[in-house]
């Protein structure tokens, strides 16, 4: 019987190379920490959830997501304070009763695969995206500055460019379903100005 992996629906996708900062209270997801801090390597799915809250439970999810790995955990008071990253994705196969945290079987899906031939295209797409969101900052206060600094790695490099963009949950969930590292950078070069181009017109500029 494949294995039960921890999962941790939250309200916006997690991108692999990205950061996940989380406030741990509820008593699922501390008995959740608790498995997964005796795993090797410790780590938990982060799916989007489709309907419902994060808090709580009962809500419907995505069966797409990202694997988080567990970086730094600290108590604070009646909570802990937990840093993970994201790594490789993952479809789910099926969804396990929730108890006492939720949990399901998963597929890994391939990492993607880099291409040198890509060099002028990843240049071309943070160009785009780290412009895209100068211009934003005029108008909102952003998640990621415009500098944000990346990753070496190049694939790791164009997820995060995915991350730090202006796109929308739904948009960036797509984005997981990339199968090559080409097609991640044009999309999110493309919806980044679509997401842009709303912004502007939202705000009359």
């Amino acid at each position: 019987m494949p294995d039960a992996t921890p999962m941790f629906p939250l309200s916006r996708p997690l991108m692999p190379g990205m950061p996940l900062p989380l406030r741990l209270f509820e008593p699922r997801y501390l008995t959740m920490l608790e498995s997964v801090l005796v795993r090797e390597p410790a780590e938990f799915g982060v799916v989007l959830i489709e309907r419902g809250t994060e808090a709580g439970g009962g809500e419907t999810r995505f069966d797409l997501g990202t694997m988080a790995r567990v970086a730094q955990v600290a108590p604070d008071g009646d909570t802990f304070v937990l840093i993970a990253h994201g790594s490789s994705r993952f479809t789910v196969d099926r969804w396990l009763p929730d108890d006492p945290y939720p949990q399901a079987e998963i597929q890994l899906v391939p990492d993607l695969a880099w291409d040198d031939e890509l060099d002028v295209a990843l240049f071309a797409a943070e160009d785009a995206i780290r412009s895209d969101l100068i211009r934003a900052s005029e108008l909102i206060d952003l998640e990621w500055a415009p500098d944000t600094p990346l990753g070496d790695d190049p694939v790791e490099r164009s997820w995060q460019l995915a991350g730090i963009s202006l796109l929308g949950e739904l948009d960036q969930l797509e984005l997981l379903r990339a199968t090559s590292v080409g097609q991640l950078l044009e999309q999110t070069v493309e919806a980044s100005a679509a997401a842009l181009e709303l912004l502007e017109f939202r705000h009359g500029s």
